[in-house]
């Protein structure tokens, strides 16, 4: 890890010097010298930049290690088939999230590492990418309103988003792996969100999560 904000760094100093260098040749009126050293700035500049921005987005995702804790949800009915969703994650600020639905699911993207990118010190990591409302039934989720909530904080530029386009750029970087939980709503239900190396699993903590859990499947009202 230390190697690649080296090597962006790098890239950056020399970007600089081109620039010095481009000035210089503009004072002395050498306009060639000085397009070729604006290039040469423009080309290792935006090398150095993009390393740094996509440092930035891997320590935007959290260390994926052996089974964690992502969060905690809990629900208030406010509406027939509609709740409050509480999520909670260490660090960060409790939101309030509508859902429509009968169920509830929580989205997450995973990226794992291989050689050569666990050489330079990268580990598997996540990132919470959305919050939904399901209906049991296949007709109501036709027809009625959906509510999805974006959980993902955008970036100018994305570690997910590159390595799924562009796998060639990354390589040890896979993004090919992605997990969902989903299970049903109840008033005051509250619910424990882990994850492992292989998936996100949701359990009832409270009573209210348990008989909601204990009656899946039956015909909502």
């Amino acid at each position: 890890m230390n190697v690649f904000i080296a090597v962006s760094a790098v890239f950056a100093l020399i970007a600089l010097l081109y620039l010095g260098k481009t000035v210089a040749h503009l004072r002395h009126r050498h306009l060639l010298r000085a397009g070729g050293s604006a290039t040469a700035c423009a080309a290792t500049g935006a090398i150095g930049t993009a390393g740094i921005l996509l440092f930035m987005s891997y320590l935007g995702y959290e260390r994926l290690t052996d089974e964690q804790l992502v969060g905690v949800i809990e629900f208030s009915r406010s509406a027939q088939q509609e709740y409050t969703a509480r999520l909670m994650i260490d660090g960060e600020v409790d939101r309030l999230l509508t859902l429509r639905g009968d169920e509830w699911q929580l989205d997450a993207r995973v990226v794992t590492m291989t050689p050569p990118a666990t050489m330079l010190g990268f580990e598997p990591v996540y990132q919470l990418e959305r919050l939904s409302g399901r209906y049991a039934s296949l007709d109501s989720e036709r027809t009625e309103p959906r509510s999805v909530h974006g959980l993902a904080e955008e970036r100018p530029l994305d570690l997910w988003s590159l390595a799924r386009n562009f796998p060639k750029l990354l390589p040890g970087v896979d993004a090919y792996y992605g997990t969902a939980t989903y299970l049903p709503m109840a008033d005051g239900a509250r619910f424990k969100v882990t994850l492992s190396r292989d998936a996100l699993i949701a359990r009832p903590v409270n009573d209210q999560a348990r008989e909601a859990v204990g009656d899946w499947g039956q015909t909502p009202e």
